[in-house]
């Protein structure tokens, strides 16, 4: 007999005046809230600034759960593979599809740009404060900067990936000690737990916050500032559809999973919502995580390794940002890249990303690195700027899509897919 499935994020029994509402879907009701967002945006304009605080504070609640969320599903993680060559195997597979998925990603950044041509005929203003743009950290010292010379210090400042290191860390240890670990394994899985029932209870206030924060992104851009360079958003936007439908969808669940594409999409939903709001893979974990265990049936351990651990290093979108970006850049300025510098750009965003969710204004500065690393004008970053929230909603989503695709196929890789939950979400 098949489980009975339910998702812990929506109300089963609808009620009162309120029993259509109640009734909905938690994913339902964010689309529901988001298409209100814009209308209503739209409508008030920039007065819409004012709706905002509802927004934040939304966004405030999910970064609030981000640090303790990944350190203690990561140590429960770790902990229930006492296999170290399992981990070893896991973390091999996730860290190979990541850069894989990123490559082509980039590529299709390139391709819609050379197509599309969004920077052809325009003239660029050159504001002299972006000549100098922040400067990315080298290869080197990303590598060291992920240790953690105090680990309460990078739990404190939201060092996500120095947070990892030292989970993973902690994890080994616990395995090695034995017995006597076995109390601190069991504390964590208790305060795991715990962080999961919080999410549950911030998630019930997210059709609010995507409201609120629709409607001020309606509002403060407008049509006004989104027609001049619609060419640039609708390329952005076409390759990261490309890139979920043919890379993430066609060639990762169902050629190699070998899973039914539509259950996939009915369960990463909500996690989609979150992230196309927020535009933050590090603030959407929680709900990813949570559609990862409950909707697509990714077991306990693999999604709390896999899934923090893309949420920091797979920038599929932003690495297909950078393609369009620097096309637009390049064609503005009437420059005329070479073969090799094509290869560049590929080879700098896959390996930026790797590092970039340590560094302030990740998307910005790898597309700073990346035009450097070609010799394109930086000034190209001031018109960028002006509409990155709009891309970075698309690119965030195609992270979070990213991150859950790699999950489900190394979960299946390890026998640890439940897929009769997985089949089940195509029902709920």
């Amino acid at each position: 007999m098949a489980k009975t499935h339910t998702d812990p994020l929506t109300p089963t029994r609808p009620g009162g005046p309120f029993g259509f509402w109640t009734s909905l879907k938690l994913w339902q009701k964010i689309i529901i809230a988001l298409i209100l967002g814009v209308i209503v945006g739209g409508i008030l304009g920039p007065t819409a600034e004012y709706i905002k605080p509802i927004g934040s504070l939304f966004v405030n609640l999910i970064k609030m759960l981000i640090v303790p969320l990944i350190f203690s599903s990561l140590v429960v993680g770790i902990c229930s593979m006492d296999d170290i060559k399992k981990m070893g195997r896991i973390g091999a597979k996730a860290f190979g599809i990541y850069l894989l998925t990123t490559a082509i990603a980039i590529t299709i950044g390139l391709a819609v740009g050379t197509i599309l041509q969004p920077g052809a005929g325009l003239s660029m203003q050159m504001p002299a404060e972006l000549t100098a743009a922040k400067e990315a950290p080298s290869f080197i010292q990303t590598l060291l900067n992920m240790v953690p010379k105090n680990p309460v210090a990078a739990m404190s400042s939201g060092a996500v990936l120095q947070i990892i290191v030292f989970a993973l860390m902690l994890g080994v240890a616990i395995n090695l000690a034995g017995d006597k670990g076995k109390p601190v394994a069991a504390l964590f899985e208790s305060f795991a737990e715990v962080m999961y029932k919080m999410t549950h209870m911030v998630m019930a206030f997210a059709p609010y916050g995507v409201f609120a924060l629709m409607a001020w992104v309606a509002g403060k851009y407008g049509l006004d500032v989104l027609l001049p360079l619609a060419t640039v958003i609708m390329g952005v936007y076409v390759g990261c559809i490309l890139h979920v439908l043919l890379t993430l969808t066609g060639g990762g669940i169902m050629m190699l999973g070998r899973l039914n594409p539509i259950r996939y999409w009915r369960g990463i939903i909500d996690a989609q919502a979150v992230a196309f709001t927020t535009t933050s893979s590090s603030g959407t974990l929680p709900v990813t995580m949570e559609c990862a265990r409950t909707n697509l049936g990714v077991s306990r351990p693999i999604s709390s390794f896999v899934l923090p651990l893309g949420a920091t290093i797979n920038m599929d979108g932003t690495a297909l940002y950078q393609g369009v970006a620097a096309l637009f850049v390049a064609q503005a300025f009437g420059i005329d890249l070479s073969t090799g510098q094509y290869i560049t750009i590929i080879l700098t965003s896959t390996l930026a990303s790797i590092g970039s969710a340590g560094v302030p204004g990740a998307g910005l500065i790898m597309l700073s690195l990346v035009l450097t690393s070609v010799g394109l004008p930086l000034e190209g970053l001031a018109v960028i700027a002006g509409i990155d929230r709009i891309l970075d909603m698309a690119r965030t989503t195609v992270n979070v899509t990213g991150d859950l695709m790699v999950s489900v196929l190394v979960a299946k890789s390890e026998g640890e897919l439940d897929e009769e939950v997985y089949n089940e979400v195509a029902t709920v």
